[in-house]
This record gives structure tokens, C-alpha cells and sequence, in this order.
């Protein structure tokens, strides 16, 4: 059903149909479910575009707030009061630096290594995950998380003061428990990979009745990330870049930026055009990539074991939507070992002094293994997504980047220890020339 919404400041209209499975296109009311029940496909937001094509416009998102609820009329909720941290609306930087270590000559980087309020794009999809939960009567939400959605849920839930109980492989990153357990959730550390704790948390959704935003609302959930590509359309001066590099691990995140370009092209906003979209994993985790290589329509699991444990996703719900967006895109999905992935963050860091996670590590490095094989164009503008902040998985690049200079508080110390900073320079480029 079309709902219409006014706020004092602006009209927005919020036209959910309801839900519509991807694959045998039933339909089903907006409410907390996830698979169609006929054919067991995933089910997503249907909109009203005619209704958003009389009351979008160019002018209506640039008169709303600063984050990503300038596009609510886009979003699957229904409130006029959603839960706005400050999410979205994160830098798109002109790489010049790294691009010309590449040799391109437009390259963006679209920076949500700096989203609010915990560092990452996860806070894009719990937003309105949480916002549609609220309105579905949920008092206590959940997710199963590599970190980065654990941080945003608990987070994101303390702030809308909704009770919270987060699951996470026991073995992630230090960074990422401290990130989550400050917010006070109930913290289960579950001991497998991340495939074991979604599985727990199938059951868990069944018997406890919580919302989780990665299972009963992932509808809603996924939908926050086709902000990504909204923002960069519009920061882009309301055009489409040429090729985006995006992380893969649900394949979500990819397909719904997609989604997002189709549909400013739908409803006016921006000239139609062809985007090429290509795809980043890590070698230890790279279903997807396998699937694409050997030009496969189907992606076998596989158990996951890299250091880029928030895209070790080793069986990907939306894997196969990715490869259709990657192949009739002309795009490209590849992958890369844990040594490129720590070049990818120190790449990065050097050239743009952006901090980025293992995630963004890996997606740096494809886009250099692209690059380097023609795979693109250098005239192209082309938009890299950095998803996550550093300060996350500070133990990737430890023992990769060097040690302070420790030095006595005297002027002849100091000088010592410049000269010798200097000669370890210069050693460093005789060994990269040789």
C-alpha cells in the first residue's frame, strides 16, 4: 500500500508496496519475514515509482538532512521521526595520489571508513533496519556479525534505546569486540565462522522473536546500502560514474548499489547510462570469484580463512545476484592473497591518507590487479567503496609498517636518528629499483 508522508519541512513520499520475491515474483505485506514461502527465494522492497516520479526531484533530497534520510522517500520505512545518527553522506575524495601510482586518471574513493557513528557502511543498513523494527513493534533486535554490523546494531539500538543481543564468530578482531561491547549489549561469541553463527541465529529468530536485521528484516536492512549509490550519483554532480569496485561478501552491498543507480535512472534523477560493476574478495574467501572465473551461474560454498574476516562470508545469500550484476555489466569480480590485501591498506594510507580495514585492503588490491591487467580503462571515472575503518583491524598490518624512532631528549639524538631514518630510505628505494 502507498503511504503518504509530510514533515514540516518537506514532502516525502514512502511508496512500499510490500515485499516481492526475487525469484517466482510473489508478493507479501510489509512485514518481519525474509523468504518467500512458495520457493524459498529471497524477498525484497517493492516501490511505487510512478507515486515517487510525481514527488522526487532533485530539489526534494538536497532540502533533507545531511545523512542518509535525505533519501527516506527511497527507504522502507514509514515514521517521520526515523533514527538518524548522522549516518551517510561520507566523503567522496578525488584519489589524485593513487591514481597516478595506478596510472588513471578520474578515481574516486567514496570513504565510509569515516560513517557515524561506528566507521563503517554497516551503519547505512542497521539505520533502517532498526527504523522498520521500531515501527514493527520489535523491543529487542539482533544480528549474527563478522563486527562491523555488531558494532552498528548495538550501537545504533543503545541510541534508540531498544534492547540488543549481538552474535559474532569468537575469533574476531580485538578492535571489533572493544567496538561492540561498549555500547552494552549482550555479546554472543559464538566458536565457529561466521556461516555457524548465521545458522544459530536462523533458530534463535524462530524461538525468541527479536528482530534481526540480517534475517527476519533483511529486506529493509539491505535496502539502506543503495545509499551508496546514491550519494555518490549526486556527489558526482548528479551523474553516474563509469565503473565502480565494490567488497564482496553477502554480495548485497553490490547489488543494492546497483539498485540505486537504477533507480535515479528510473525516476529522472540522473541520465541513463551503463556502470560497470566489478567485485573484491579475499583468496581465502572467494566464492564469488570462483563462480565468476570458472564462469559458473551457481557459487559453492567454501569454509573461509583470511585476514579479511568482515567479507569472510563463505556461503553468500546474495552471491549469484552479484555475479548477474558483475557479468551483464561487463564488470569483473577478482580476488587477492592476505599479503596483497595489507599492501592494498598500506597503498591506500600512503597515497590518500585514508585508514581503511581488510575489507577496504581488498578492495584497493583488486583495483591495482585490474588496473594491471586493462581490465580498466584509465579514462573511466571510476569509484572505489572503502567500507571500514583501520582502527578496527589494527593487528592486519602490525609488523607491516614499522617501528617509531626512540630517541633521547637531545638535539644530537634526534640528528642521529634522522640520518639513520634517512639511510633506511634510501635502502628501501635502492631495493625497489633493483
Amino acid at each position: 500500500m502507498t503511504q503518504a508522508i509530510t514533515t514540516q519541512n518537506q514532502e516525502k513520499i514512502t511508496a512500499v508496496k510490500g515485499l516481492k520475491c526475487k525469484e517466482c515474483g510473489a508478493e507479501y505485506e510489509a512485514k518481519a519475514i525474509h523468504v518467500c514461502e512458495f520457493c524459498f527465494g529471497p524477498l525484497e522492497v517493492a516501490y511505487d515509482y510512478d507515486a515517487l516520479r510525481r514527488s522526487v526531484t532533485r530539489e526534494s533530497i538536497q532540502a533533507g538532512p545531511n545523512s542518509i534520510w535525505r533519501y527516506r522517500a527511497l527507504l522502507p520505512v514509514e515514521t517521520d521521526n526515523p533514527i538518524d545518527v548522522g549516518t551517510g553522506m561520507t566523503p567522496l575524495v578525488r584519489a589524485n595520489r593513487l591514481a597516478r601510482r595506478l596510472g588513471l586518471k578520474k578515481l574516486y574513493i567514496k570513504n565510509d571508513a569515516v560513517n557515524m557513528p561506528t566507521l563503517s557502511f554497516k551503519d547505512r543498513v542497521v539505520s533502517v533496519a532498526l527504523t522498520r523494527a521500531r515501527e514493527l513493534g520489535f523491543t529487542t533486535v539482533s544480528c549474527a556479525s563478522t563486527g562491523n554490523l555488531a558494532n552498528s546494531t548495538a550501537a545504533i539500538a543503545a541510541h534508540a534505546g531498544l534492547d540488543c543481543c549481538v552474535f559474532i564468530p569468537a575469533d574476531l578482531e580485538a578492535g571489533k569486540v572493544l567496538g561492540t561491547l561498549i555500547y552494552g549489549p549482550t555479546v554472543m561469541a559464538v566458536q565457529g565462522n561466521y556461516d555457524q553463527v548465521n545458522r544459530l541465529c536462523c533458530e534463535v529468530a524462530n524461538t525468541q522473536g527479536w528482530g534481526f536485521v540480517n534475517i527476519n528484516l533483511r529486506p529493509y536492512y539491505s535496502e539502506g546500502s543503495k545509499t551508496l549509490g546514491y550519494e555518490v550519483a549526486e556527489q558526482l554532480g548528479w551523474e553516474l560514474p563509469d565503473h565502480i569496485v565494490a567488497p564482496l561478501a553477502s554480495g548485497s552491498l553490490f547489488t543494492k548499489i546497483y539498485k540505486g543507480f537504477q533507480e535515479f535512472i528510473n525516476l529522472g534523477l540522473v541520465a541513463d547510462k551503463s556502470v560497470r560493476f566489478s567485485g573484491a574478495q579475499a583468496d581465502g574467501c572467494s566464492p564469488i570469484a570462483q563462480a565468476f572465473r570458472e564462469e559458473r551461474d551457481f557459487v559453492q560454498p567454501v569454509k573461509p580463512s583470511t585476514i579479511a574476516k568482515s567479507i569472510a562470508i563463505g556461503n553468500p545469500a546474495d552471491g549469484i545476484y552479484a555475479l548477474e550484476v558483475a557479468r551483464k555489466t561487463n564488470g569483473n569480480i577478482e580476488s587477492v592473497n592476505d599479503a596483497e590485501i595489507v599492501e592494498g591498506m598500506k597503498l591506500l594510507a600512503e597515497t590518500e591518507g585514508i585508514f581503511t580495514e581488510t575489507a577496504g585492503g581488498t578492495t584497493i588490491a583488486v583495483l591495482k590487479k585490474l588496473v594491471e591487467a586493462g581490465k580498466i580503462d584509465p579514462e573511466e571515472t571510476t569509484v572505489v567503496y572503502i567500507t571500514g575503518n583501520g582502527l578496527k583491524t589494527q593487528e592486519a598490518v602490525q609488523g607491516y609498517i614499522g617501528e617509531p624512532l626512540t630517541i633521547e631528549p637531545k638535539l644530537d639524538s634526534f640528528e642521529r636518528a634522522l640520518e639513520r631514518s634517512r639511510t633506511l630510505e634510501r635502502l628501501d628505494w635502492q631495493q625497489v629499483l633493483v
